[in-house]
């Protein structure tokens, strides 16, 4: 197991560029599945669950080329269907929770998907009815071992129908998507999530030669087609590590530039961050935060009551920068409430930073409180163990900002969601050591 040891309290400066996003990554490669002619994608990120994909992807049968540096060529001319039922697909599917996202292309181009209880991390709840309630929709038999945790579906041809999902789930929509583009006949997903990551795949599908409308809105409508050719597709910033190093400059009061983030595809991030009182300024395509030295002031709603931020589906705020904006309140001035309504167990990080002298009471599963020390008391280094991809780089934030020694164990967290994450800290200044 490795660790970070961070030395906190310097303050950092210059350019850093964002990753390839990874949540649109694994719904891309796995989208690799819908056709036999070669794929090329770019701007992939090294991050271990992509790595983790891509390799089952090659135990599949799909031939994999590195075409430089995060471009990857993939053809799956020769998908060898019979390793969905060996142990190793069982052992190795069920590390990456990504992994769902095979069944739907599998399902669609080759009549069976089957995929074991998915991993990933361990934040609370996450279900699949979703996924598996829309193939039965489109006409898939679905099975259900209990006893190892394996889920199938299987049909002939899949048929078109609409429906009516029972949440927004990006995954799910994603799934189902890749689905009812092989149907026969028409397919309307209504609920249908719209994050931008969604958006680029149906628009790369639509370059393989499907036939999605309604892209950028909760209502799909997808013509099936017989079969769709290859395609060349750039994967877009991730809009969470955008938003990870919006917060590390604002806690290490730091002058940094992230270039290259597309805004465009932000939706509101920005302004959330603006309401915690930092300046954010655009240049450009790149985000410019300047230096906080007088800190930063947390805004309240225009009856005077406490701020909330919550977690909402597309186009409101992903859940996945609350753990962030709760770090980036420990060092404002005011208070907040952060209320993340998805998972019930993603909050349960708080008490490493209470340990760390940070002000937060946790008022249930879902809501914590925030009473920010506003640069008057530094948050002191600690030894901690990071327990889900989020947590830890929250954790990691912290600790940069804190007066003296920190050490994160478990770094594997991290790992799977940023890319040489440590290198590229320390070009910007920053006194991490990989142990």
């Amino acid at each position: 197991m490795g660790s970070f040891k961070i030395e906190g309290g310097h303050p950092l400066s210059g350019s850093i560029q964002p990753q390839g996003a990874k949540n649109e990554a694994l719904q891309i490669l796995c989208a690799v599945l819908l056709t036999a002619e070669p794929v090329l994608i770019h701007n992939i990120p090294e991050i271990v669950d992509v790595q983790k994909l891509i390799k089952l992807l090659q135990n599949l049968g799909v031939k994999v080329a590195s075409k430089g540096r995060n471009s990857y060529s993939f053809q799956a001319d020769s998908v060898d269907v019979n390793y969905l039922t060996s142990a190793a697909f069982k052992q190795e599917g069920g590390s990456l929770r990504g992994s769902i996202m095979l069944v739907g292309p599998m399902l669609a181009r080759f009549g069976i998907g089957s995929i074991p209880k998915p991993g990933g991390d361990k934040i609370g709840r996450r279900r699949l009815d979703t996924h598996f309630e829309g193939f039965i929709e489109l006409g898939a038999k679905f099975k259900y071992d209990r006893e190892n945790y394996f889920y199938t579906v299987t049909a002939d041809r899949l048929q078109g129908k609409y429906m009516l999902l029972d949440e927004a789930s990006v995954t799910g929509t994603a799934n189902i998507v890749m689905a009812a583009v092989l149907a026969e006949g028409k397919t309307t997903i209504y609920n249908a999530a719209c994050e931008p990551y969604l958006q680029q795949l149906c628009l790369m599908l639509n370059r393989m030669g499907a036939k999605i409308s309604g892209i950028g809105s909760n209502l799909l409508t997808i013509e099936g087609v017989e079969a769709l050719q290859g395609t060349e597709h750039r994967i877009l910033p991730d809009m969470i590590e955008i938003g990870s190093w919006i917060g590390l400059a604002a806690m290490t009061q730091s002058e940094l530039r992230i270039k290259n983030v597309q805004w465009d595809f932000l939706g509101i991030i920005p302004e959330v961050f603006r309401k915690l009182g930092l300046q954010i300024e655009k240049e450009n395509d790149d985000i410019l935060i300047p230096a906080h030295t007088k800190g930063y002031e947390i805004q309240s709603f225009i009856d005077g009551s406490i701020l909330t931020i919550a977690d909402a589906p597309w186009p409101g705020f992903t859940p996945d920068l609350l753990s962030i904006v709760l770090v980036v309140a420990t060092q404002a001035k005011g208070s907040v409430l952060i209320h993340q309504k998805m998972f019930e167990s993603r909050l349960f990080f708080v008490d490493k930073l209470i340990d760390m002298g940070a002000k937060i009471i946790l008022c249930d599963p879902h809501r914590a409180t925030v009473i920010g020390h506003n640069f008057q008391s530094q948050l002191k280094g600690t030894t901690m163990s990071s327990p889900d991809i989020r947590a830890g780089i929250s954790l990691l934030i912290a600790s940069l900002s804190a007066r003296g020694t920190s050490v994160i164990h478990n770094i594997e967290q991290i790992d799977r969601g940023y890319e040489r994450i440590d290198e590229r800290l320390q070009a910007i200044g920053a006194k991490i050591t990989r142990l």
